[in-house]
This record gives structure tokens, C-alpha cells and sequence, in this order.
């Protein structure tokens, strides 16, 4: 069947004023839903007239709120985003205001006294009235009203300042400076590409694809000390100041509707339910891994004395910040035999694409097909459309917008933009989602050829790209990676594993001179290293889900301090002076506060999936990718993530595979 254009509903021409005008058009008709579902008469309220008319608005809204403020992130045109930008802080505010409603909530409750209306409702339908009512308490709407206004005036501000934090971030633009011999060691074309200033020093900037080559390959400390201490003073002054004020709002929130402390209302909702679990996981996890921590950083501290006889540099008896990339790249090279920039050039980013969408349609059971000449919001974006391979049934669209870009966001990840679910007419709207990324520019002369990293994220980023599209829900509420939070990582972390599998990675690699293929001797020097540096990589993660933990337990917190003492304790790695990573944790800013141990925590689930079925069953399965397609995907967030696992491991999840996935004994 071919892909019916019509049901893409997504535009990217909007002007400035146009955002604006539709900006107040969307908030005026969903508010007159809500003022319909708010007048019913409690004796009169049914299905019709108040669970589906927010369900239909939720999925009408949705689609026209992502064409306003999605270009925040992704538009060339900075007038663009930042009437984006104000876009979605006027819908947040409105969002806060509808989420108050008494009378809507008084209607819900009415709803579900009435036992003969919830009887016959759908199992979806009677879960989206559960959860409504819950946040209608979690909101505060059982509370006096003047409590009920503060909360609102505090939800108001918090999303209004974590947009602030974000825009902050994709605005950010330093370019540091260096002479050629201070990037000694630097990939060639890596050097070949920049851009130089009049006097002929190297322009490099604080992207990925400037910062991480030079900090795992530059060998003059002082410019990655100089890169490391920019990387993480990024937006510090107004950044640090906004998380600082978030976590006070987030723990007066918290007083005010009896919990605790702020991670102890977020968790309520999530898979690990308490601060107690999420607190014992992280530290009987990172016990567990000191043993492999200490040897890399006996290691590195090696390395180093060698590099600073070796060069005539100052040994100082301790590695650093700006240290560590640069370390576990040479201890991947060292004791694995890997060379990252030979490895690289049998990775061209269009061959990598091209497996990576093949290796997905075969294991789903779909097909994909390139959109000529699409409307995107820029011409470096690509579209393709989705259909089943067995049924012919169109199933979305999905976007790649691969390259950084001035006031792009800045790191990868998978925006949904159109919700696979029920329109008012029964009809199924078509999902879509755009991957973002930034990986390097192919020019004329030279390739974008990525390292293995960028090859997991590209697969581990297309994944919730899958999970959005794939999602068959009636309602737009549990519609593709609307799961629990520490759960929605886990699909997409499992199919990272394709990138560590002989048969996948020789399916989306050739050289890019000559096109020969990737040598099975490299490949198995890569799968070998997979544990290279678990313990500092794994307790890295540790510590950031220590310090979300630790600020979101308290009243009030001095970000910088707080993580400089978890980074001496868990990562044994001292923060540099003068810098505060949290000024660009996005993550804390962007709906993963107090649930960025959920990166951790998923990864159980997700290692059990994949040794469980796929590795047994063959990771090109059609069946298990079949099955995985069904119980884990197509529900969306119709059921809970425990028993979607439970439906397709056939048993309780457990935690074996993924202690010996990070190099540990059971």
C-alpha cells in the first residue's frame, strides 16, 4: 500500500508569526474541549462525553503542538526557534492549567463511580481514566484550593525555566582555538576539516564530532584540559542557577502534595517505586564493579607516566577529567589491538544507514522506502516511509536529520511528532518520528565516517524511532515510548547488542575507499573489547545517577559541590575546578529528573531480552523479532513494562545476563 501523504499532518514552513497565531488557535480549542468535559453534569457523564473527548483532543493536540514547537530543536532560522521556543513554554503553561482542572477531575471520579459506564469500557480506555485520576492527585485536586494554586504557579515557573535551560544549550557556540602541533594526535581528517581563523589556528568547537575526537585522541593535556573545562562550564552561569532553582521548586512541589522529596513522587509511577530501590541498585551495582574501576585507573596511571617521560611532561600522580576519554581509548588500542581511526573508515555513514535499515526491516518484518523530495525543515533531512513486508498495511513515517547545524540540538535522540492512535473517526493515525543526531558532514572531499560509538547510538536512537512507529494503541496517551520511564530506554539499549554481533556488523560496514570488507580479525578484536573500561564506564553512569538522586532528595542544592564530592566517591576522578557538568545535564532539565538511573536500570531488562531470546534463538530470528515486535513494541504504554517482559521472556525477568554483559561473575 502505498504511504497516502494526506495522513502526515506535520508542516515545517510555519513563520514566526504563524507559531504565534497557532499557538493561541491550538490553546483556544483545546481549551473549549476541556470546558465541555468540565460542564458535563455529574449524573450525565459518560464515556463519550468525557474519556473520549480528551482522548481525541490528546491526539489532535499533539500532532498540531509538535509543528510549533518542535523547530526549537531542529529549524535553521534562530527568529524560527524562538518563537518555538515560546511556543512551548505558552503550551506548558496551558498544559499546567488544564492538568488543574477541579471540574474536569470531579467528572473523571463521577466516571469511574459509575460501574455500568467502566464495565463496559476497554481495557486501554479503563487504564487512561486510572492514570488521569492519579495525576489529577498527584496535581494536587483533592487539595484546598489556595494549595492548588501554588502548585500551579510552581509548575508554571519550572517549565518555563527548564525550556529556558535547553534553549540555553542548543544556543551555545564556543570555539576554542588551537595551532595545529597543539592537536598532536589528532585523526587526519579530523584536522583536514576545520576551519581555521586568519592568523591558520584550528577553529574547534564543543559539538561532538570536535569534542570527543580531540579528547580521546589529542595527546597534549593542556588543549584537552582547555576543551574538558569549556565542555563543562557550558551555560554555566545561567544554567547552574536554573537547575539549582528546579530543584527547589521540585522539592516545594513535593511538600506541598505530601511526598517526601521530589524523587520520591517522581518514582511512585516508575518500575523501581522508591528512592530506597533505586539507591540500593546503584550502590550494590557500582560495589560490584570497583574491582574492574580499579584496575583501569592502575592502568591509565601507567599510560601516563610512560606519555609524560615519552613527551617530557610533568607527571602528576592522578588522572583527570580531561584525562579519561583519552586513556580508555589508548587502553581499548592497547590491550585489544583496536585502532579507532583505522576501525572508522569501515564505517561511511551511508553504508552504515543502509545496513542499519536493512538489519531492522528483516528482523521486524517491515519495509522502508525513501521519500523523494520531501518537505522537511531542512536539506540535509531525509524521510522514509514504513510498511509491514507480510500485510502491505502502512504503518508511518520516520526522518533523519543526521548533521550539527548552528542552534540544533545538540546531542541524539528520537522525537515522536505524530502519535500512532484512534482519530475521532475510528480511523488509526499514521505514526512519525524523527531521529536527530549530529554526526559529521560528508564534504566533497571527505567522507562522514563514524566511529563505533556513533554507530550504537545511531542504532540505539533508531530503535525508540521503531518503538514510536510501531506502537498500535487506540489512544495517543500510550502511544509508542510512552512507558514508564525507566523502562523506555530497555528496547532500544537491547538493540545496541547488533552493534558487538559479527554477522550484523559485517552487514553495515565496508571501507569507504574501495568498499572491501571490514576484516574478520578487527571484528574480533571489537567484540572482544566490549567490556574495555566497564568498570569507569559503567560507575560514570553510577555517579550521574547518584547526583539526580542526591539533589532531588533535597530541599535545596549547591550543584557544584554536590557533584564534584559524588564524582571523588564513585568515580574516583576529581571534577575539574571551576566547572558544573549539571549546567548541561539536559537530562535533569528535559523529563529524566530523579530517573536517570533508568539508563542502568533498563539495561537488566534489556540483556535479558536479547541472551534470553534472540541470542539463543538467532539475533536475525524473524520469529523473536516477531514476537519482540508484538510484546514489546506494539503495546505502547497500554500495559505495564513488567508484564510486556513477562509476555515475551515467557518468565519473571532476571538479572544474570546483564552482570555478565558488564564483565562481572555471577
Amino acid at each position: 500500500m502505498a504511504a497516502d501523504m494526506s495522513k502526515n499532518r506535520l508542516r515545517w514552513d510555519l513563520k514566526p508569526e504563524d507559531i504565534k497565531t497557532r499557538t493561541d488557535e491550538l490553546i483556544k480549542q483545546s481549551k473549549a474541549v476541556y470546558d465541555g468535559v468540565g460542564a458535563v453534569k455529574k449524573e450525565d457523564v459518560s464515556y463519550e462525553n468525557v474519556i473520549l473527548a480528551l482522548a481525541n483532543n490528546d491526539c489532535e493536540s499533539s500532532v498540531a503542538r509538535n509543528v510549533l514547537d518542535f523547530p526549537q530543536h531542529t529549524s535553521a532560522d534562530k527568529a524560527v526557534r524562538e518563537a518555538s521556543t515560546e511556543a512551548d513554554k505558552k503550551l506548558s503553561d496551558f498544559d499546567v492549567e488544564m492538568s488543574m482542572r477541579q471540574d474536569v477531575f470531579d467528572n473523571l471520579v463521577a466516571i469511574q463511580d459509575k460501574k455500568d459506564v467502566v464495565d463496559k469500557m476497554k481495557p486501554e480506555a479503563k487504564r487512561y481514566l486510572e492514570k488521569l485520576i492519579k495525576y489529577g492527585r498527584r496535581n494536587g485536586l483533592h487539595l484546598p484550593k489556595d494549595v492548588q494554586d501554588k502548585v500551579k504557579a510552581l509548575k508554571k515557573r519550572a517549565s518555563d525555566i527548564a525550556i529556558d535551560f535547553n534553549k540555553n544549550l542548543n544556543d551555545e557556540n564556543t570555539i576554542l582555538e588551537f595551532a595545529e602541533d597543539e592537536l598532536a594526535g589528532v585523526p587526519d581528517d579530523f584536522l583536514k576539516r576545520l576551519e581555521r581563523n586568519e592568523g591558520g589556528k584550528c577553529k574547534v568547537s564543543l559539538k561532538y564530532p570536535d569534542y570527543f575526537p580531540t579528547m580521546k585522541k589529542c595527546r597534549m593535556p593542556e588543549t584537552r584540559r582547555k576543551m574538558e573545562t569549556a565542555f563543562n562550564s557550558r551555560c554555566i552561569e545561567e544554567n547552574s542557577k536554573i537547575m539549582e532553582e528546579l530543584v527547589e521548586i521540585r522539592q516545594k512541589l513535593a511538600d506541598l502534595l505530601g511526598y517526601p522529596t521530589h524523587a520520591a513522587y517522581i518514582l511512585e509511577l516508575r518500575m523501581a517505586k522508591d528512592p530506597d530501590t533505586v539507591a540500593t541498585f546503584l550502590k550494590d551495582l557500582a560495589l560490584k564493579l570497583r574491582v574492574l574501576q580499579d584496575d583501569e585507573l592502575k592502568t591509565f596511571l601507567e599510560y601516563k607516566k610512560e606519555e609524560c617521560e615519552k613527551y617530557g611532561l610533568p607527571f602528576e600522580n592522578k588522572i583527570n577529567y580531561w584525562d579519561m576519554r583519552y586513556y580508555m581509548t589508548m587502553a581499548e588500542e592497547k590491550r585489544y589491538s583496536i585502532d579507532h581511526n583505522k576501525l572508522k573508515e569501515y564505517f561511511p555513514l551511508e553504508v552504515v544507514t543502509k545496513g542499519l535499515l536493512e538489519i531492522y526491516q528483516e528482523l521486524l518484518g517491515l519495509k522502508f522506502e525513501e521519500i523523494q523530495k520531501p518537505a522537511v525543515w531542512h536539506e540535509d533531512v531525509t524521510m522514509f516511509s514504513v510498511t509491514d513486508k507480510a500485510t502491505s498495511e502502512f504503518m508511518g513515517w520516520f526522518y533523519l536529520d543526521l548533521f550539527p547545524r548552528e542552534g540544533k540540538f545538540g546531542h541524539a535522540a528520537c522525537f515522536g511528532l505524530q502519535p500512532g492512535c484512534l482519530l475521532s473517526t475510528g480511523d488509526r493515525q499514521m505514526a512519525i518520528a524523527a531521529m536527530v543526531a549530529n554526526f559529521t558532514k560528508p564534504t566533497s572531499d571527505a567522507p562522514s565516517l563514524l566511529t563505533h560509538d556513533e554507530v550504537e547510538t545511531y542504532f540505539h536512537e533508531f530503535g525508540h524511532v521503531m518503538h514510536d512507529i510501531l506502537g498500535q494503541t487506540d489512544l495517543a496517551h500510550f502511544s509508542g515510548t510512552r512507558v514508564e520511564r525507566d523502562f523506555v530506554e530497555a528496547p532500544s539499549q537491547m538493540l545496541e547488542n547488533w552493534c558487538w554481533e559479527a554477522e550484523s556488523l559485517r552487514r553495515m560496514s565496508s571501507h569507504y575507499k574501495d568498499g572491501t570488507p571490514i576484516p574478520d580479525e578487527m571484528i574480533e578484536k571489537l567484540v572482544k573489547a566490549r567490556n574495555a573500561n566497564a568498570g569507569l564506564f559503567n560507575l560514570r553512569q553510577i555517579m550521574l545517577g547518584t547526583f539526580d538522586q542526591t539533589i532531588h532528595t533535597r530541599a535545596k542544592a549547591d550543584t557544584r559541590s554536590i557533584y564534584a564530592k559524588v564524582s571523588d566517591e564513585i568515580l574516583r576522578i576529581p571534577a575539574t575546578p571551576g566547572t558544573n557538568m549539571c549546567a548541561s545535564f539536559g537530562h535533569l532539565a528535559d523529563g529524566y529528573d530523579a530517573q536517570y538511573y533508568g539508563y542502568l536500570w533498563s539495561e537488566v531488562y534489556c540483556m535479558d531480552m536479547f541472551y534470553s531470546r534472540f541470542k539463543k534463538e538467532g539475533i536475525m530470528s524473524p520469529k523473536v523479532g516477531q514476537d519482540y515486535r508484538k510484546y514489546i513494541l506494539q503495546p505502547g504504554g497500554s500495559i505495564d513494562a513488567m508484564d510486556m517482559l513477562k509476555n515475551f521472556l515467557g518468565r519473571e525477568p532476571q538479572q544474570e545476563s546483564f552482570l555478565l554483559s558488564k564483565g562481572l561473575k555471577v
